[in-house]
C-alpha cells in the first residue's frame, strides 16, 4: 500500500466511524491522525510500529492500525465498517463541505447513495428542504460534486512518480533488449495525470490490470517498428497543439537516431519534454531564444519551512542540519503567525524565542545561515499578522492567505495587492491557495497581482508541495517578461518534505523558469540583498 493510500485509509476509517456515530473520542483522535500525516507526508515505507508511534499525535492503536495496513493491505477494523457502508455513501464522504454527520442526514434522511444521485436531487432542490442544510450549502455542494466528478480519475504527478519508475525498471530487466520509455503527460511532468502511455519497440504481452491497480490510473503500452521508435517517441510525448505548430505532419517517417534530430529537420531549437504544450514554446524555438531550464542543482537554499515551534514535525535544527548536509547554503524557517491558532501559530513572545535560538544555531554553522523567517497570514482586509514591531524583526516574510477563502476574484485580487504593497513582504505565498484535485483555490487577476509584485519588488512562491504547485507554472512566463523572480518552496513541515523542491522544479521548468530568475538560486549573501528591496 502507498503512503497516500495508508493515509487515504486512516481519514475513511475516521470518517466512517462518525458516520456511524461510534466513540467521539476515537473519531477526533483519528481524524486529528489523519490530518496531522496527510500534511507532513509521512513516508511509511521501511519504518518500524515504534517510529510511527512516536509521531506526535499519532499513539499506539493508530500505529498498529498502520502496520496492519502495510503487511495486509487492509485493517479489519475498517473492513467490518466497509462493509455495512454503501459504495456511492462512501464516495460521498469525498464531496467537499460534506462531514460524515451530514452525510449521514442526506443518506438517511432523503435516502441518497451516491454524488451522481445527491447532484439530482440538488437539481430537484430537495437538499435545500433537509434540515440543517439551505439554498446556499445546495449550490456549494452542486459546485463540489461536479469538481470531484471531473477530477475523481485523476493522481497527482507525485503519487505516481514512484511506482511507475518501479514499473518500468520491473519491463526492463524482463525485456532487456527492447526498448521502453514512458510517452505523455508523465514525460512532460503534467501536475495531474488521467493516464500513463508507455512506448515501447516491441510487443510486451502485458496483462496491465495488476499495473494500473497499482498505479491507480489506466495504462496504455504502445508499440512501434525498432526503426521508427524517435519518430513515435517524439509524437507521443507532445500535446496535438505541439505537434501542430511544429508542422510535425509533413515529416517523413523513417529512422531519426534522437529526438535532436527531427527537431533540427523541423529547424527547430531542441524543445524540452516539458515545454511540449504547444503554448509559446514554438515561437521561441524558432528564433533561437529558449533559455536554459532551472534544474535542482541550481537551487541554493530552501525558503518556507515549518518545525514543532509550529505544526511541523522537526525541530528547528533537525532541519537545519538536513539542509546543510544535503549541500544548501541556507534554510528559510516560516512557521505560521499567530493567527493560525489551528496550526499552533506563535504568539510574539514564541517569535522572540524562535530568534534567539536561530542566534544560538547561527554561531554553530559554518558556511551556512538559518534565516528568520514567518509565514504572515494575510488577514481578511489584507493586512499582514503582527503589529509592526515584531514585522520589523524577520529576515523575510512569506505573507499567505489561510482563511475566508471564498473571495471573488476583485475581493482576492485586492486583498493580496494590499499584502503585496505592505514594505515587510517579501514573498507572495501560494497565491490562489489551490489543492489540486482537492479545491480549485479561489479566482485572481494573476496579471494585476504579478504586476503589483514587480512594482513593490516581491517574489512569488512556487510551492513546491505537490499537492499544491502553486503559481500555476502557466504564469511564471509571465512573471518572467515583469522581472519578478519566483521562489521555488517546499512548504516542508518535516526534513522529508524538503525534498519536494524537485516537484517544484519539475513544473517551474515547464514554466520556463530560469535560474537566473529563482529567488533562491541566489547565493546567500545575493538573497539577503533581494530582500531588503
Amino acid at each position: 500500500m502507498t503512503n497516500d493510500g495508508i493515509i487515504d485509509s486512516i481519514e475513511l476509517y475516521g470518517k466512517l466511524l462518525e458516520l456511524h456515530n461510534e466513540n467521539p473520542f476515537k473519531v477526533k483522535a483519528i481524524s486529528n491522525a489523519a490530518f496531522k500525516l496527510n500534511k507532513l507526508r509521512f513516508d511509511f515505507q521501511g519504518k518500524s510500529k515504534e517510529e510511527i508511534n512516536n509521531i506526535e499525535g499519532i499513539g499506539k492503536s493508530i500505529a498498529s492500525f498502520v502496520q496492519e495496513l502495510i503487511e495486509k493491505n487492509s485493517a479489519k477494523e475498517l473492513d467490518i465498517l466497509l462493509e455495512k457502508t454503501p459504495e456511492g455513501v462512501i464516495q460521498m464522504l469525498s464531496i467537499k463541505g460534506l462531514g460524515p454527520k451530514k452525510v449521514s442526514a442526506i443518506w438517511h434522511d432523503l435516502g441518497v447513495e451516491s454524488p451522481r444521485e445527491l447532484l439530482y436531487a440538488c437539481n430537484e432542490n430537495r437538499l435545500a428542504s433537509l434540515k440543517g442544510f439551505g439554498e446556499k450549502t445546495q449550490q456549494s455542494v452542486i459546485a463540489n460534486i461536479e469538481f470531484m466528478l471531473a477530477n475523481e480519475t485523476k493522481k497527482h504527478y507525485a503519487s505516481v512518480e514512484k511506482q511507475l519508475l518501479n514499473v518500468l525498471e520491473f519491463l526492463r530487466e524482463k525485456n532487456p533488449t527492447t526498448k521502453i520509455e514512458v510517452v505523455g503527460e508523465f514525460r512532460r511532468k503534467c501536475e495531474v495525470l488521467d493516464k500513463i502511455d508507455i512506448l515501447s519497440d516491441k510487443n510486451l504481452n502485458l496483462d496491465l490490470k495488476n499495473i494500473e491497480s497499482s498505479i491507480g490510473l489506466p495504462m496504455q503500452i504502445n508499440h512501434c517498428e525498432t526503426n521508427y521508435f524517435y519518430y513515435e517517441y517524439f509524437k507521443q510525448t507532445a500535446t496535438a497543439e505541439h505537434l501542430a505548430k511544429t508542422q510535425f505532419h509533413l515529416l517523413t517517417k523513417r529512422q531519426y537516431n534522437s529526438e535532436q534530430e527531427i527537431y533540427a529537420e523541423l529547424q527547430l531549437q531542441f524543445i524540452e519534454p516539458e515545454l511540449r504544450e504547444g503554448l509559446n514554446e514554438i515561437e521561441l524555438a524558432k528564433s533561437n531564444e529558449l533559455p536554459d531550464l532551472i534544474e535542482v542543482k541550481d537551487l541554493k537554499g530552501i525558503l518556507h519551512n515549518h518545525t514543532t515551534y509550529s505544526d511541523g514535525l522537526n525541530t528547528l535544527k533537525e532541519m537545519a542540519d538536513y539542509c546543510q548536509k544535503n549541500g544548501f547554503e541556507y534554510l528559510g524557517i516560516c512557521d505560521h503567525s499567530q493567527s493560525a491558532f489551528y496550526a499552533n501559530g506563535l504568539k510574539a513572545e514564541r517569535v522572540i524565542e524562535q530568534q534567539e535560538e536561530i542566534d544560538k544555531l547561527n554561531a554553530q554553522y559554518k558556511n551556512f545561515k538559518v534565516l528568520k523567517g514567518i509565514e504572515s497570514d494575510i488577514l481578511n482586509d489584507g493586512s499582514l499578522d503582527y503589529p509592526e514591531e515584531i514585522l520589523s524583526t524577520f529576515d523575510f516574510i512569506v505573507a499567505s492567505v489561510h482563511s475566508n477563502l471564498k473571495m471573488t476574484e476583485e475581493k482576492a485580487t485586492a486583498r493580496l495587492i494590499k499584502a503585496i504593497e505592505n514594505k515587510y513582504t517579501s514573498i507572495l505565498g501560494h497565491p490562489t491557495g489551490r489543492l489540486l484535485l482537492a479545491r480549485p483555490g479561489y479566482p485572481i487577476n494573476h496579471k494585476k497581482i504579478i504586476d503589483a509584485c514587480a512594482a513593490n519588488k516581491v517574489s512569488i512562491e512556487l510551492n513546491a508541495h505537490p499537492y499544491r504547485l502553486d503559481i500555476d507554472w502557466r504564469w511564471i512566463y509571465y512573471c518572467t517578461e515583469k522581472n519578478v523572480k519566483v521562489s521555488i518552496n517546499p512548504d516542508a513541515h518535516h526534513v522529508e518534505g524538503l525534498n519536494d523542491m524537485y516537484y517544484g522544479v519539475c513544473v517551474a521548468r515547464k514554466g520556463m523558469l530560469t535560474k537566473e530568475m529563482c529567488l533562491n538560486a541566489l547565493g546567500l549573501n545575493d538573497l539577503l540583498k533581494e530582500f531588503k528591496k
